[in-house]
């Protein structure tokens, strides 16, 4: 049980988990260009068998993120300003449809509201490490809520985790998602379906312009 005694919170399956956790270390530059990854430190340093890795390094290797090596190894290529455009671009599209569409089709939103109120509690609790899975799982809960599967495997396998700029603390990041988590959650309870799809567009936009403070 939660923090709150409430049900366990949704995650994303193993290969999108460690396709998020690459993603965000590429686009956050700790994984640098030229830098090969093999299947096996992947897999031992994320804690993971290598199915969900090999499944992942597919999905980067879509997104033009690393070329795959026989299937075992991959080097990063490079990342710029306009491939992350690119990426936040998309996400802000299909997560702000998710919005309308909840609104649209009277989706339950209580998992939403149940994640928004324990992110609250993990910020208050300076608990880093739940924040970001409640976070996640505050995406995934409207992904889910929006009712079209289609969309919500693609925006699983876009999934990149918190969006830091160089600037930015994580307690600050994360004071700032979560008032705009707010403002989202609100818009969608009033089943205000352009003004949820406006707030969500402008959470992701607001994401995309803290990580470009990283190709300055």
């Amino acid at each position: 049980m939660g923090v709150l005694g409430l049900k366990p919170i949704k995650l994303l399956p193993a290969r999108e988990r460690v396709a998020s956790a690459l993603r965000k270390a590429i686009i956050g530059r700790q994984i640098q260009e030229g830098e090969t990854l093999t299947l096996e430190s992947t897999a031992q340093e994320l804690g993971v068998s290598i199915t969900p890795v090999r499944e992942a390094f597919r999905i980067l290797e879509r997104d033009g993120l690393i070329s795959l090596e026989q299937n075992k190894a991959a080097v990063v290529l490079g990342v710029n300003e306009k491939t992350i455009r690119e990426h936040y671009q998309i996400r802000a599209t299909l997560e702000s449809e998710a919005c309308r569409l909840c609104c649209e089709n009277g989706g339950d939103l209580t998992p939403v509201r149940e994640c928004l109120e324990a992110s609250i509690d993990a910020l208050e609790a300076k608990d880093s490490g739940n924040y970001a899975n409640f976070n996640q799982s505050f995406h995934y809960e409207i992904w889910s809520a929006a009712g079209n599967e289609k969309m919500e495997k693609m925006l699983m396998e876009l999934w990149n985790g918190l969006s830091m700029g160089v600037k930015t603390t994580e307690s600050e990041y994360a004071v700032k998602s979560t008032e705009e988590h707010k403002r989202i959650l609100a818009a969608m309870e009033k089943r205000d379906g352009k003004l949820a799809a406006e707030e969500m567009r402008s959470h992701i936009y607001r994401s995309m312009q803290d990580v470009l403070t990283r190709y300055v």
